[in-house]
């Protein structure tokens, strides 16, 4: 499996103009074959700071999630917001096992 970790400074009002495509992104990726989790938050004590989380079976999954149509979408949808990514990395990882 594989976690994609990323974070992302929003420029004021950068949230908001992209209210409209963050759920939609969401959506169309979860439904994508090889997703087994994809999720965006905003860090409660920095409003500024968006998070997001992603997990694909393999790197062939994530591959093709790039080239979706639903991605070109997304990416149009953001140009010129004020959107700096300050992280993103893949990791490989086992299925995990509950903690709890």
């Amino acid at each position: 499996m594989l976690i994609v970790l990323a974070e992302a400074n929003l420029g004021e009002g950068a949230l908001d103009a992209g209210r409209d495509a963050f759920p939609a992104m969401v959506e169309a990726s979860r439904a994508e074959e090889g997703c087994l989790g994809y999720s965006y938050a905003v860090d409660i004590l920095d409003a500024s700071k968006f998070v997001i989380v992603e997990k694909w079976v393999d790197d062939a999954a994530l591959a093709f999630h790039f080239q979706t149509p639903h991605m070109a979408k997304f990416q149009q949808a953001l140009q010129g917001l004020d959107i700096e990514i300050t992280e993103l990395a893949k990791y490989q990882a086992d299925d995990g096992s509950p903690l709890m």
